[in-house]
């Protein structure tokens, strides 16, 4: 099961990888665009796009490396005791807000394919394909909360360390 998560994780951080370069792609092709008077229509929308899915999708791997801000300054004053009670809290509550996130966007997804809601934009497009991303990364983040709470009852450690020097850490 440890494996099948890994993985999980690693192709959803490609995923959104995918999903910068599509940004970038978007973006490019609207300057050329502007200069070269393409009419190409609904770039500014796609780059949009690809920045939320690139964004949710990289929600469990962040997660699972530690990269998410966490404030410990209340943590670090805390008695032992209670320090631990209160981190049980903290995942406990994460998992049931991104419980709900991912039900909820996962919804939305559904009710937008079942109405043919479509973008405002001059795109017109189908708005439950990049709503895909978005449900896919809350799903993957509450598969990474209710990981991390069954590592902390293994007593296992859940948050992986980024290579050193790769990221600075603010805590």
């Amino acid at each position: 099961m440890r494996r099948t998560l890994d993985l999980f994780y690693r192709a959803l951080m490609g995923l959104a990888a995918l999903a910068m370069l599509g940004s970038f792609v978007a973006v490019m092709l609207g300057i050329v665009d502007r200069q070269f008077a393409w009419g190409l229509r609904g770039l500014d929308a796609y780059a949009g796009y690809a920045i939320a899915a690139a964004l949710f999708l990289a929600l469990p791997g962040t997660l699972q490396r530690g990269e998410h801000i966490r404030v410990t300054l209340i943590l670090q004053r805390m008695p032992a005791a209670w320090r631990a009670g209160f981190e049980w809290w903290c995942l406990a509550a994460a998992l049931a807000l991104s419980v709900a996130l991912a039900f909820y966007a996962t919804r939305m997804v559904w009710v937008s394919r079942m109405t043919n809601d479509i973008s405002q934009g001059s795109d017109a497009t189908p708005l439950w394909l990049p709503q895909i991303a978005m449900a896919l990364g809350c799903i993957g983040l509450a598969l990474a909360f209710a990981d991390a709470l069954l590592a902390r009852a293994r007593r296992r450690p859940f948050f992986r360390e980024a290579v050193a020097g790769e990221t600075a850490h603010a805590e």
